[in-house]
């Protein structure tokens, strides 16, 4: 799409025939234009917000493209320098903090943010923004922000009743009235970062690259006061450097030479199948630490842990303590024998609307409890366990005194028949958590040692500890504000150490009514 009509006054024009081109002109709600560096995905953004720049509009045409931290934002906003004067249409940039925006002699505003924390959010609740662009989506651990931004994603203007903005007469130079305002997102993004996970199951496998997905839901329209189907379309569009004639091979050979291998396919060649810059992911293979599901010896120790949680993902893992005996894996028969000590989650429960949005179903104790009961009879009834489990740690704050005349989270779990052990949460144990996660995990690699497996049935567990993101202030702990309540549970149950060997039959379920 060209920004002007005569060839010679053209300021931009993407690479046509390129992914350039297809995310420009995508018709979609949602439009992620993500691939490898260097395909120019971030002039695309903004060209693509400039492109209703003056189309009658005016102030309804509002954009705002966002980063997690402030000074990633320098890049984009230098670039929109570059190009945005050269329209000569009277764009003037705001540099001041609050301002931070492109404004138009005719209304339009393009506004540059950061949003870390969802509390970041408060500052533009209620705007109407109908152009949101996040900028590198995967940086963004899990998808609450990207959730709740896409509530500005509106307009209230309609060509009837607001007509060409600025005109005496409400009409266009040909007597037109300019069409309905689309409401846009553009993302643009690598496939590393501690949101790939998320963003890539909620963008890159529904469909193959190019292909739209339609999302049809039942909505109140006030408008008709009726219950209507709407649908949402988005489509995912790889761009490589390989198009981008412009690039400096001097990058392409910087990239080349980057030494992580996961980093390199990601940046190199936009591949979603890696695992790169976490806490753990440089030691998780699936070949090694993921086993088939078993039967668990009756001799093995079973307890479970819990890392709390209503608003955000209540998390319970069970766990069997290995005693010395080998077992016979299914399928290939293969035997197995790890040392004494060796923890194998053997069994979950990860309440959330989705994984990778970080929103809990908001039980109560009482329906956690349940949920367990269930769980273990059925573990008992299928015949994987054949000992009531131990209790195990679970996140102090369950013994939190919020009111004085109600009972804890704990004493209502325990009223139900599930009780816990206290979980370590000493001066260190964060970091000391981690340290023995990964050398469990580097045990299984090495094959000494008490080590960490997960059986295959695990999946919640397995998609969201491996490839949790560490702090960025403080590499020695993980991200706080990731996905990170099974992590916990697989904390506070490595921090408690080795037990001994269970004494089979000495507790009895408590079973449903």
């Amino acid at each position: 799409m060209q920004m002007q009509a005569v060839q010679s006054n053209v300021v931009w024009e993407p690479l046509w025939g390129t992914s350039q081109e297809l995310a420009l002109v995508s018709p979609c709600h949602i439009t992620l234009y993500c691939g490898t560096r260097g395909p120019g995905k971030s002039v695309c953004q903004l060209m693509k917000f400039r492109s209703r720049v003056g189309q009658g509009y005016g102030p309804y045409w509002r954009g705002i493209i966002y980063d997690r931290e402030f000074k990633n934002l320098g890049d984009i906003v230098a670039q929109s320098k570059r190009f945005f004067p050269k329209f000569n249409d009277g764009a003037k940039f705001l540099s001041s903090p609050s301002d931070y925006k492109w404004v138009w002699p005719t209304g339009e505003e393009l506004l540059f943010r950061h949003f870390k924390k969802l509390s970041d959010y408060d500052g533009v609740h209620g705007w109407e923004a109908p152009f949101v662009g996040p900028n590198e989506l995967t940086k963004y651990p899990t998808s609450e922000l990207f959730d709740k931004l896409m509530s500005i994603n509106r307009c209230s203007y309609t060509p009837e009743k607001d007509g060409w903005v600025g005109s005496d007469t409400g009409y266009g130079p040909n007597g037109e009235l300019p069409p309905p305002i689309p409401l846009e997102v553009f993302a643009t993004t690598n496939s590393s970062g501690p949101g790939k996970n998320w963003v890539k199951r909620e963008f890159i496998d529904p469909a193959p690259y190019g292909k739209v997905v339609r999302k049809t839901t039942k909505v109140f329209n006030p408008q008709t006061q009726q219950e209507e189907e709407f649908t949402r379309t988005q489509v995912a569009i790889f761009g490589s450097y390989r198009e981008n004639k412009y690039l400096d091979p001097k990058y392409v050979a910087e990239l080349d030479a980057i030494k992580d291998p996961n980093l390199r396919r990601a940046w190199l060649y936009g591949d979603w199948d890696i695992t790169a810059g976490g806490a753990l992911d440089d030691l998780w293979r699936k070949e090694k630490h993921v086993l088939p599901r078993f039967k668990v010896p009756r001799n093995w120790r079973i307890d479970r842990s819990m890392d709390w949680g209503s608003s955000h993902p209540f998390a319970c893992a069970w766990w069997a303590e290995a005693n010395g005996e080998e077992v016979t894996l299914p399928l290939t028969g293969k035997k197995f024998t790890p040392p004494k000590g060796t923890l194998i989650q053997i069994g979950e429960i990860y309440a959330t609307e989705r994984v990778g949005t970080n929103k809990g179903l908001k039980w109560g104790p009482d329906l956690c409890a349940q949920k367990i009961i269930d769980y273990e009879t059925k573990l008992l009834e299928n015949g994987w366990i054949e000992t009531q489990p131990y209790p195990g740690p679970a996140d102090n704050q369950i013994r939190n005194v919020i009111d004085s005349e109600s009972d804890t989270i704990e004493t209502k779990f325990a009223k139900k028949g599930i009780k816990w052990t206290d979980s370590d949460k000493s001066p260190g144990s964060r970091k000391n958590g981690l340290i023995l996660i990964r050398d469990r995990l580097q045990a299984a690699i090495d094959g000494e040692g008490p080590a960490l497996y997960v059986m295959d049935n695990c999946r919640d567990s397995i998609e969201t500890v491996p490839s949790i993101p560490r702090d960025e202030d403080n590499i020695e702990d993980v991200a706080t504000d990731a996905e990170d309540h099974m992590y916990d549970a697989w904390r506070y149950r490595c921090l408690k150490g080795a037990n001994r060997s269970a004494l089979p039959g000495t507790v009895k379920i408590r079973m449903p009514t």
